[in-house]
């Protein structure tokens, strides 16, 4: 009796050490670099930042529906002598020719931003496809340039969004500062959160009817300058040759 009670404890204690080395083995697979890196890689990324050693930042405008400040907007940008990104929706386009060929002939980029702002996770890679070849057209139908660069509306994708965004070879845009003007937040916040968040590389993300960008955007101009950070329109701070994206959305070189 006393024997088998010792069997049974001896038993009790391999099962134990068995699991226990069971549960280390997963951990030690979910946290190796290597294991993390074959997982991050199987995933399509649109460029949030960009690696930069140099201090340029990318301001990025979004346009699908208003049309009350992007005058406003072109001639403080004019007054401290910057070019920035415009991501233009087809049917903001139609509307507003006149403001496109402005932001054109004030030296900014006119760029993709989809042609009627829809849900395109939702859509198939041929809808997608289609979709932006058409905002394309209307874009260079009033700027002479054909857009290159796509911003997901909404911010959102899926693997198969940005694959097919590819496959025009175009490059999807995203941000790693959010001004958040599109909640209405006052304008000294707006600023605080920009210079706060900014680094050399960033993608900062306004839109061009939000109530207090006109407001913020001098200071944020004046302090990026003062501190010296180039502004530059985001084909700029990208990146050219053998380079990656990282499982942060971030564009590396190699």
């Amino acid at each position: 009796m006393q024997r088998n009670a010792v069997l049974r404890r001896h038993g009790a204690v391999l099962q134990a050490l068995a699991m226990l080395g069971a549960v280390l083995l997963i951990f030690w697979a979910v946290n190796t670099p290597a294991v993390v890196g074959v997982s991050a890689s199987k995933r399509e990324l649109p460029v949030y930042c960009v690696q930069q050693d140099e201090k340029l930042v990318a301001l990025s405008f979004d346009a699908a529906w208003g049309n009350e400040d992007t005058q406003t907007l072109i001639d403080i940008l004019g007054d401290y002598g910057v070019s920035t990104t415009f991501f233009v929706v087809g049917d903001w386009v139609d509307k507003y020719p006149e403001s496109v060929q402005a932001l054109s002939d004030a030296g900014h980029e006119v760029m993709n931003h989809s042609s009627t702002h829809a849900h395109f996770s939702t859509l198939s890679t041929a809808e997608i496809k289609s979709d932006l070849s058409r905002c394309n057209d209307r874009i260079e139908a009033v700027t002479g340039v054909r857009p290159t660069l796509f911003r997901c509306p909404y911010g959102e994708y899926d693997d198969h969004v940005i694959k097919a965004v590819r496959a025009l070879g175009m490059t999807a845009v995203q941000w790693d500062v959010d001004s958040l003007d599109w909640k209405g937040t006052g304008a000294q916040e707006i600023a605080r959160r920009v210079l706060d968040r900014v680094q050399p590389g960033s993608i900062v993300l306004f839109h061009n009817a939000a109530a207090h960008t006109p407001e913020a955007l001098p200071e944020i101009l004046e302090s990026l300058l003062a501190e010296g950070y180039r502004v530059v329109p985001v084909s700029q701070i990208l990146l050219e040759g053998d380079c990656f994206i990282d499982n942060t959305g971030r564009q590396c070189r190699r």
